[in-house]
């Protein structure tokens, strides 16, 4: 076997890289190609070259286009630049933009991950015989007793697996992770010693197609109604203020909220259909309870109606929290008792499911039924 799991020598085990234009899947590729795997690089163009040209921190578009061609030059292998822009606004900025005007806090790498990467990439590596599609994240793959299970990085600071928690079973099969061991520091001195000039290049930020940061420009120029301005009123029913538009605030929010008021502030919840921002003290955020849709449960045993104990992310920068987790009344939901209670889970998130290092699944948080029993959305 060869150190991808293929029995067949390297020269006849064909990998299409995801390249990107960073250091990592760089660094990926570099590496497969000096243990002699026949390599294919290809690079998804996602969304306008020019805008990402005049920034850092892009990627997929302009530079690093430019930057993944140059690499791949250095290392002698085929590269192709696939148009993949208007899935990407389909799949990825449409529902970015329609999740805020829902009043929740989307997550667009995960999509971006579920569609265009893990469907689309993977489908189009098919195409081109390769045996496997590999990847830049930091996230390991492992084989256990019934296949291939999904774990964290070995480095919890680059760990993103709570990123790739809609990864099925069978692309698991098809999908290759070489970096899942290695930390940052070791990936750049390969880059380096590969003489690949992306060996300095800074990290891509998190939302590649925001300019700046600035997502409610972004989702006022996709969704123009979601500007509307509406009311900022306290859990006890008093109109404390008004508000440019809900994209402006995710549950947790403390800062911004452009009300004063005697006592510190939370965004408890946001009720889009009626432009309302729901905001309270920090009590009114514990939750001991949260809702999943969208289940996608990755581990080989599934999840039985006794439930089972899991850790659970329910953001990927917060540290994962004990839970129990029982199957939703309906396929493709979950819920989560927490042990203790957590403050700002924010719909839109995800809820990703761990037993020790081996990631079990997950799903997107949905709203909780407000004080008057009204259903979650």
């Amino acid at each position: 076997m060869n150190s991808l799991g293929f029995d067949k020598p390297e020269s006849q085990t064909r990998v299409v890289v995801a390249m990107s234009g960073g250091v990592d899947s760089s660094v990926v590729a570099g590496l497969l190609a000096r243990q002699g795997y026949d390599v294919v690089g290809i690079t998804l163009q996602l969304y306008d070259h020019g805008e990402a040209v005049r920034r850092k921190g892009a990627c997929c578009a302009g530079q690093d286009i430019h930057d993944a061609r140059n690499v791949a030059a250095r290392l002698d292998i085929p590269h192709y630049v696939l148009d993949y822009e208007s899935r990407f606004k389909h799949s990825v900025m449409d529902d970015f933009a329609d999740s805020y005007m829902r009043g929740e806090t989307p997550i667009p790498c995960i999509r971006c991950n579920q569609t265009v990467k893990f469907r689309d990439l993977l489908a189009a590596a098919r195409d081109l015989d390769a045996d496997c599609l590999a990847t830049g994240h930091y996230v390991r793959r492992a084989l256990g007793p019934q296949g291939a299970e999904l774990h964290r990085g070995r480095d919890p600071r680059r760990d993103q697996s709570y990123f790739l928690y809609t990864t099925t079973r069978e692309q698991l099969d098809f999908l290759r992770f070489p970096l899942g061991d290695m930390e940052k520091p070791a990936v750049r001195a390969i880059a380096a010693e590969l003489d690949l000039l992306v060996a300095d290049k800074p990290d891509s930020q998190d939302i590649c197609f925001v300019p700046n940061g600035d997502y409610a420009s972004v989702v006022t120029r996709l969704r123009p109604a979601a500007a509307e301005p509406g009311e900022i009123v306290h859990v006890d029913g008093r109109v404390l203020g008004r508000h440019a538009g809900v994209i402006h605030f995710t549950v947790g929010q403390r800062k911004g909220l452009g009300i004063a008021h005697a006592e510190p502030l939370y965004v408890v919840r946001i009720e889009a259909g009626q432009r309302r921002v729901i905001v309270g003290p920090k009590a009114a955020l514990a939750q001991n309870e949260v809702r999943l849709s969208g289940l996608n449960w990755l581990a080989a045993a599934p999840l039985g109606a006794e439930g089972r104990d899991v850790l659970v992310k329910l953001r990927s920068a917060q540290p994962a929290v004990a839970a129990r987790a029982y199957p939703g009344s309906i396929a493709g939901k979950a819920r989560l008792v927490l042990a203790q209670p957590e403050y700002g889970v924010a719909p839109g998130q995800a809820g990703v499911m761990y037993d020790g290092e081996q990631l079990l699944g997950g799903g997107w948080i949905t709203r909780q039924p407000d004080a008057s029993g009204a259903a979650a959305a």
